[in-house]
């Protein structure tokens, strides 16, 4: 490998050492007028980027007033849209911030409209002032009623006179009583399930007595006490 390297080392230069030492000059002074060429184009776009942009660069200075009264606004925020970059006014609203043509500029405060300015593309300069007016954002709150704190009488009289509404347990209890129940009872209809298990006894009865003669309960205690009970119930009574 080391053979090879010197062999081809030794060949490049007797190849360089036949060829004419003008042609080799010349090919140099080629290779150097290209280097400053691009050197020069370089330097003359990066001028004529600075120079743009640096026209471009604005001044922004003025004043937000309000539309009614002509007063300068404090604390106003003065933002250019989109770039996160911004300033406040003074106490008398005054303010001045550094731009470029065509930007944004937004104006917002609590208690006034949002507004926005555009700084013109075809500005002449690197100065501009705008003289910004905001109109009052009229807010409309509900109604809010300040009442004297109670005395000790009317605390106690109004806690003692308080409706706690009832918890599950309380409704669970009131809806399950036999009273309810009761009452439920008579104006609800049977359903589905309990018109077939009435149908059922029914015929399950006719079946027990079917050949024989069924018994009379007017001898019968127990259907006595179950006549009273629903006599005092009010069973019997017509309903309309």
């Amino acid at each position: 490998m080391e053979n090879f390297s010197a062999k081809l080392t030794n060949g490049i230069g007797n190849l360089l050492k036949q060829i004419p030492r003008y042609i080799i000059f010349d090919a140099m002074k080629r290779i150097l007028s290209l280097i400053i060429v691009s050197i020069f184009c370089i330097c003359k776009q990066a001028s004529a980027q600075f120079e743009t942009m640096k026209d471009s660069v604005v001044m922004l200075y003025g004043v937000v007033m309000t539309a009614d009264s002509l007063d300068g606004i404090p604390s106003v925020s003065v933002s250019i849209k989109g770039s996160g970059r911004g300033t406040i006014t003074n106490d008398q609203g005054v303010f001045s911030i550094v731009a470029l043509k065509g930007d944004i500029i937004e104006f917002t405060s609590v208690g006034y409209k949002p507004k926005l300015a555009e700084i013109p593309r075809n500005l002449e300069g690197n100065q501009f002032s705008v003289v910004q007016l905001m109109v009052v954002d009229t807010q409309y709150l509900p109604m809010t009623i300040i009442r004297p704190r109670p005395t000790r009488e009317q605390f106690e009289r109004d806690f003692v006179n308080m409706t706690v509404a009832d918890d599950d347990l309380e409704i669970a209890r009131k809806n399950t009583n036999e009273q309810t129940r009761r009452a439920l009872m008579s104006i609800l209809p049977a359903d589905g399930k309990e018109a077939a298990n009435y149908a059922l006894r029914q015929q399950a009865t006719r079946y027990s007595y079917q050949g024989t003669t069924p018994p009379i309960n007017l001898m019968n205690p127990m259907a006595w006490a179950e006549f009273i009970k629903s006599w005092k119930r009010g069973d019997f009574k017509r309903k309309n």
